[in-house]
């Protein structure tokens, strides 16, 4: 993926600089790395260019799928209709898309969060 939009990175905090966000039509792809069965859902930083986020749920019948869903529509203040799992149904890395937010915007709300 080609990060087109570097113009965030100066309001982001020190840990998300490295994070991958791609431009779409509809929006913004996030790569997301998910560690599931954690004791809290939380973001915790950069791996390999990709959004770390540990959740609570189990990866059983796509239950951490709908859990990261939920965990970011909240955290960028979207609705979950607007957050889409791209790929990696049953991988812990996934693509997302997040639908009607520009890569900038993605950044900074991820940055104050």
């Amino acid at each position: 993926m080609l990060n087109l939009y570097p113009t965030f990175r100066t309001l982001m905090s020190p840990e998300l600089c490295d994070l991958n966000l791609a431009p779409t039509p509809a929006g913004t792809l996030l790569r997301v790395r998910v560690i599931p069965r954690a004791r809290k859902n939380e973001i915790a930083g950069v791996r390999n260019r990709a959004l770390l986020v540990r959740l609570a749920a189990r990866p059983v019948e796509g239950a951490a799928n709908e859990a990261l869903i939920a965990f970011l529509a909240d955290l960028l203040g979207s609705p979950k209709r607007n957050v889409r799992l791209i790929s990696g149904d049953r991988s812990r890395d996934k693509v997302v898309e997040i639908v009607g937010l520009v890569p900038d915007e993605v950044g900074r709300r991820l940055s104050t969060r």
